[in-house]
């Protein structure tokens, strides 16, 4: 469980540095995310771009375990 725990961090320390340049391609402008702007405030709620990235890396994680024979 810990080993599972240590590789998710590092999954997420990865996408956050990654998050920049990916926000280049367009995550982060998709219809369905959520943007609340009032006076100097701006809430950002990336609801439909952590879909997607998250059903990317569950893709990922199906063809990695299957090539692993797991």
């Amino acid at each position: 469980m810990a080993r599972y725990l240590i590789l998710a961090g590092v999954i997420l320390v990865v996408i956050g540095l990654l998050w920049g340049p990916l926000s280049r391609l367009g995550l982060g402008r998709l219809p369905g995310d959520i943007v609340i702007e009032r006076g100097s405030l701006r809430l950002y709620i990336p609801v439909t771009s952590a879909i997607i990235v998250s059903v990317v890396l569950s893709a990922l994680i199906a063809l990695v375990r299957m090539l692993l024979g797991r």
